[in-house]
């Protein structure tokens, strides 16, 4: 569904109308070339009441996902489930012919998200993955400053009060969830920090603070890691701190970027020369595209998208790596996204 065939509006489905199916979705429901067709969830109440919001009918309000996907005229599907339901979601879409816009982590597994990137590669539809910081001016103006000439030393941490916001959902079930803060809101800031700066990490070393006694929710979480070329980088997540920051700092042989933030607007950005002198360029957000602006575009135009599956693939496998180390208390070569 290429720009000179996109003529009707995108007809679109949902499953999933939690955080990320509301709140994507209703960029999605306020764009003028989408229709909101479909919606899927097992909590009926929710699906009555976000199928009201949407303008969905009855007869489009789905409890099961393949009788969606086989009973609605769908051009492109939403995965905003928990991230262990991604994998069988995004294939039966992708074998639907429908394009998708998926929340992340893609998966939490390495072999299926390398699948679901060959899988992408080879496919005409769109794959899209939920990381909005390719879409922020901070990271792309970051991006540009290390274009072919990455940063030599980076640290990066965020805070956020995410064990008591987990409370009683399915973010704290490792069977739904896959892991914990790193494999949630961590997952943003590692996707950041390796699509800005084009890094390909070799080796981690870390330490974790689990929430759970079967040591799979980490509520804390402690990375070093060294990267191809001799680069190294620090990441320090805390789950358990009474607000959201976040603060990523790129040092190369002429100074700094840093690229900071708190709760979930737009980072600043600060340059700082050799001299410890400081600039801070201009931000303006509101020239920022939505995800939903982003997805549409990728689908219309046959580009590539902001955020690919290949990038995902590089989180999943730094990340997997990164709990076999704080469990076996070693040095964990991380596997190649190629």
């Amino acid at each position: 569904m290429h720009e000179d065939s996109f003529e009707e509006p995108l007809r679109l489905g949902i499953v999933g109308l939690g955080y990320i199916g509301t709140t994507v979705g209703g960029q999605f429901h306020r764009h003028g070339d989408v229709t909101v067709q479909a919606l899927c969830d097992l909590d009926t109440e929710r699906l009555a009441e976000i199928g009201d919001s949407f303008d969905v009918p009855d007869a489009e309000r789905y409890a099961d996902y393949p009788t969606m996907l086989e009973d609605a005229a769908l051009d492109a599907v939403l995965v905003g489930t928990p991230h262990t339901l991604h994998y069988e979601q995004v294939v039966a879409a992708l074998e639907n012919g429908c394009h998708v816009y998926c929340d992340k982590p893609l998966t939490t597994d390495l072999e299926r998200a390398r699948d679901l990137a060959e899988r992408a590669e080879r496919s005409a539809e769109t794959l899209m993955v939920g990381y909005q910081r390719h879409l922020q001016t901070a990271f792309r103006t970051a991006r540009e400053r290390f274009e072919g000439a990455p940063p030599n030393w980076l640290t990066a941490s965020i805070t956020q009060d995410w064990i008591e916001d987990s409370r009683g959902t399915w973010r704290l079930d490792p069977d739904l969830s896959g892991g914990g803060f790193l494999y949630d809101t961590g997952s943003h800031v590692l996707d950041g920090v390796l699509w800005t700066t084009g890094l390909e990490p070799e080796s981690v070393a870390a330490s974790m603070d689990f929430h759970d006694d079967d040591e799979r929710v980490d509520s804390r979480a402690h990375l070093d890691v060294r990267f191809a070329g001799g680069a190294t980088g620090t990441f320090s997540f805390h789950g358990d701190a009474p607000s959201v920051r976040e603060h990523i700092h790129f040092w190369d042989d002429d100074g700094a970027v840093y690229l900071e933030g708190r709760q979930w607007g737009s980072r600043t950005v600060t340059e700082i020369d050799g001299d410890a002198g400081e600039y801070e360029p201009y931000i303006d957000a509101r020239t920022e595209q939505t995800r939903a602006e982003a997805f549409l575009e990728s689908v219309r135009t046959g580009d590539e998208p902001p955020a690919t599956a290949r990038d995902a693939l590089r989180v999943t496998a730094l990340t997997e790596a990164a709990y076999e180390a704080a469990r076996t208390g070693e040095r964990i070569d991380v596997p190649t996204a190629e």
